[in-house]
């Protein structure tokens, strides 16, 4: 896949356009399994061909997906860029409510994929189940800690990266991984930063 690393939406208009499942779906399989017909997109991801026709075209007007090299009578298209980075800056009131839509919209998506990986689980290969990552860490960082910490997890992913293009590349035995990385404050910063109490001692007023 020759697409960019990443495209940046801070236009409220393609926040939105962006922020339907469908069309979350329609990125996700361009970048995992490269330029689509509409025709091949609606068998991928189930639904009509019309539908899958005109999402294509809405976020191809924000610069999402573009027109890939034409095949004979086929009309492909190709995402514009592997990832998608949200306009956080929490300026603009309208961009942020767009944004945060984007982000519930892929949140429920994560929610779903890891419920079937979960009611799946029983039935993998013990490999599989034991090699799976299924968990949390707290930790108090600063926000420059955090923000390092992210970039070096973005940085262990990267060698594995060019598989998605070209499969060649990938082991026999390779299966399609989602990684999510997510690491947020647990409060917002607007509460008492209270210190957790210590699991082994009582709290106090307790005989």
């Amino acid at each position: 896949m020759d697409s960019g690393p990443s495209v940046r939406l801070t236009d409220p208009r393609a926040l939105r356009a962006y922020a339907h499942p469908t069309r979350m779906a329609l990125v996700a399989l361009l970048r995992r399994d490269g330029p689509q017909t509409a025709t091949q997109a609606a068998q991928a991801i189930g639904e009509s061909v019309a539908s899958c026709s005109f999402h294509l075209r809405q976020m191809a007007k924000y610069g999402l997906v573009e027109a890939a090299a034409v095949r004979g009578r086929e009309k492909p298209w190709r995402a514009t860029a592997m990832f998608t980075e949200l306009d956080s800056s929490g300026t603009d009131p309208v961009a942020t409510a767009a944004a945060q839509a984007v982000a519930l919209s892929a949140a429920e998506h994560y929610f779903a994929l890891m419920a079937r990986w979960v009611q799946a689980q029983p039935g993998e290969p013990d490999e599989w189940r034991e090699a799976a990552q299924f968990g949390d860490t707290m930790l108090y960082l600063t926000a420059a800690e955090l923000a390092d910490l992210g970039g070096r997890l973005r940085d262990a992913l990267q060698p594995y990266l060019g598989r998605l293009g070209d499969p060649a590349l990938r082991p026999a035995d390779t299966r399609l991984v989602t990684v999510l990385t997510m690491a947020f404050p647990e409060r917002p910063a607007a509460d008492p930063q209270r210190p957790a109490a210590d699991p082994q001692r009582p709290a106090e007023g307790r005989g």
